[in-house]
């Protein structure tokens, strides 16, 4: 794949978010971000979220997905206490245009796959001189 700063940039830039600012409550979900050919793939991993617990809103370049997975049933005491629960919030940005209307997602298996179509690239359109 050839390298492109813009979109490591803002890899890193969500990163120092996560870091140091920009946090929401709650737990982060495992996640891959792909580009193929003329869109975005988006997969997270939502085990234990319902479908109706899930919001997925795009404003401006960034995809932001939240949601809450319910609290376990009440337990009198934990042995061993590892899966996170309440709720989540996860934004993506795009160094690319893409199509907000096209958007689609689907959630399968615990894996929610989102869509992102990149927009159309305005065709060149070449200009004589008189």
């Amino acid at each position: 794949m050839p390298w492109d700063p813009v979109r490591d940039l803002l890899t890193m830039q969500e990163r120092f978010e996560t870091l140091f600012g920009r946090t929401s409550p709650g737990w982060v979900p495992a996640a891959d971000l792909c580009e193929v050919g003329d869109r975005f793939l988006l997969t997270i991993e939502l085990p234990g979220v319902d479908r109706a617990d899930i919001e997925i809103a795009f404003a401006t370049d960034t995809l932001t997905i939240s949601g809450k997975r319910p609290d376990p049933e009440p337990c009198e005491r934990y042995q061993q206490f590892e899966r996170a629960q309440g709720r989540f919030s996860r934004s993506f940005r795009f160094a690319l245009t893409v199509d907000p209307d096209a958007i689609t997602a689907d959630l399968t298996d615990g894996v929610l796959t989102v869509t992102i179509p990149k927009a159309g690239s305005a065709d060149v359109k070449r200009i004589d001189v008189e």
